[in-house]
């Protein structure tokens, strides 16, 4: 047995966490929406909160890693993460939802890119592609999460009810995990800067997964409004679409590992932008439910290869710390899986959430195209 498997566990597990935290409450984001009496462009502004905490966090975390290791700022933002999901509904008014999806981007932005500097360590000692099946368990989490979701739904359970189950559980989960997570030495003390610019080089891969997490955070917090009000699904099916799109996006991360050392990775994301297209434009011209399920498994069919691509190339890019590399992509990639959505929001609330999918649609063609124009780096 490998000496590092109790760790590569450990890690999937921390990635699993996270997507399964995230689903659960953009499940529920219709139930959030009636509980505060918000529309669609004021739940933009909520989201928008999240993505302007995440995206201060971001470009600093390769620093706090540089200063103090990704296993300390692994953990320290995955607890925060899961911690704060209970807070949610127990805000007492607008302003305090705000806060909290604020806090909630700042760990989420922290943790990306500390579990994915874990990740790459362990790709390291592995000696060969592992990044994809670590990304796996990220999808398997929203997966399942978006069957609780459903599950809690149809029971009608309160959403503090509900969060505080997950929240529990979750945090029961990681601190058996953390028992088990690589540690890392500090590189360097007081030299590096603590905000560094993405290179032209990571900017490259960066724009390639703005699209792909542009369009997977579409999938997370717009699918199930999609499902009620576009194909008139009852409330315990309209979480289904993001469910069948995390278990597409398992399905295809399973084996794209695999699939990168057959076909290389310029190949795979050409194919995987074209599949993701197909399937989102499916997904817009037929809205039973039935179909709108179809086309959302397509597109996490498409989508399931390429960020982990992405991250694996900046985790192994020759001259940066791993840590600092992961920053710059995840801050310009990750961009796109949180202000995505508020901008699909503010969209549909002129041109309706079915059109405001085109943006999304659009990004997966220029997707397309600059994999074409992949280099190596």
């Amino acid at each position: 047995m490998n000496a590092n498997l109790p760790a590569r566990l450990a890690v999937k597990i921390i990635f699993f966490l996270n997507g399964f935290a995230h689903a659960n409450y953009y499940s529920r984001l219709p139930r959030i929406q009636d509980q505060f009496q918000i529309d669609n462009g004021t739940l933009g502004v909520v989201l928008l909160s999240s993505s302007l905490g995440a995206l201060l966090a971001m470009p600093f975390s390769g620093w706090l890693i540089i200063r103090n290791g990704s296993r300390k700022i692994g953990l320290f933002s995955v607890y925060m993460y899961c911690g704060l999901v209970p807070f949610i509904p127990a805000s007492p008014n607008l302003t305090s939802l705000l806060t909290v999806f604020f806090l909630l981007g700042v760990s989420a932005g922290m943790l990306d890119v500390s579990m994915n500097a874990q990740a790459v360590m362990i790709e390291q000692k592995w000696g060969k592609p592992i990044m994809t099946s670590f990304h796996a368990f990220f999808s398997i989490g929203m997966m399942l999460g978006a069957l609780a979701g459903s599950l809690f739904s149809e029971m009608d359970t309160s959403l503090l009810t509900h969060f505080v189950i997950i929240t529990v559980v979750n945090l029961i989960v990681i601190t058996i995990a953390r028992l088990y997570l690589l540690y890392d030495k500090p590189e360097k003390k007081g030299e590096e800067p603590a905000f560094r610019l993405p290179n032209a080089a990571m900017v490259g891969i960066g724009v390639i997964a703005f699209c792909s997490m542009l369009g997977e955070g579409a999938m997370a917090d717009w699918s199930t409004n999609y499902m009620e009000n576009f194909s008139k699904a009852s409330k315990g099916l309209a979480p289904i679409g993001l469910s069948a799109f995390a278990a597409a996006m398992t399905i295809g991360r399973v084996f794209g590992d695999s699939a990168r050392l057959k076909y290389g990775d310029k190949k795979l994301m050409v194919v995987c932008g074209l599949i993701s297209s197909v399937g989102l434009l499916f997904s817009i011209l037929f809205v039973d439910p039935v179909s709108v399920i179809i086309g959302f498994f397509i597109v996490g069919i498409g989508l399931s290869t390429i960020v982990p691509i992405a991250y694996s190339v900046a985790g192994n890019a020759k001259g940066l710390p791993s840590g600092v590399a992961l920053a710059m992509v995840t801050t310009v990639g990750y961009s796109g899986f949180l202000f995505g959505p508020p901008i699909i929001g503010f969209l549909a609330d002129f041109v309706t959430l079915r059109f405001a999918l085109l943006l999304v649609l659009f990004l997966f063609l220029v997707m397309t195209v600059l994999g074409f124009r992949y280099k190596k780096v």
